[in-house]
């Protein structure tokens, strides 16, 4: 399926919304939405980008921290309900990713939320910004091959 921003593969994962994601009124309670939405940032590291997030952090030492986030919440999710999250990256930087993410209900369509998402790529190390790793630039491209041309100079 075609995704945001980039032109390339929407990254995607089913979800159940279950009783521990919801408040009182029955709903999701929304900072649950960053928590499904993050670990399907982690599934797409690695099993869309197939880096490896485990790696990525533990080994190799490089963090994908939010720098910037911006949220819209459309319409209301319930206990029980199925939704879509989907991931699609619309902006490739030096060291930096913007993603364009949603919850969706996969039937319909309709948008329960959608979340603009800048990630900087850091050593855990020092917690300075680098440049994003190759093979996870390489990936990206792969999957959005309009980004190729936001690469930075030098990178190909």
């Amino acid at each position: 399926m075609s995704g945001g921003g980039g032109g390339g593969v929407e990254f995607q994962r089913p979800r159940l919304i279950r009783f521990s994601d919801c408040d009182p009124a029955g709903i999701v309670f929304y900072p649950q939405y960053f928590v499904m939405l993050n670990g399907l940032v982690e599934d797409w590291v690695s099993d869309g980008l197939g880096v490896g997030y485990h790696a990525l952090i533990g080994e190799r030492r490089v963090g994908l921290p939010t720098v910037k986030l911006d949220a819209d919440f459309r319409a209301v999710s319930r206990m029980g309900d199925r939704v879509m999250l989907g991931l699609s990256v619309a902006q490739l930087g030096s060291r930096s990713i913007t993603l364009a993410l949603r919850c969706f209900e996969p039937t319909s369509g309709e948008v329960r939320m959608q979340v603009r998402q800048v990630l900087v790529t850091t050593s855990l190390d020092t917690h300075r910004a680098i440049a994003v790793p190759d093979d996870m630039r390489a990936a990206i491209v792969r999957d959005a091959p309009a980004l190729a041309a936001a690469e930075p100079a030098g990178k190909a």
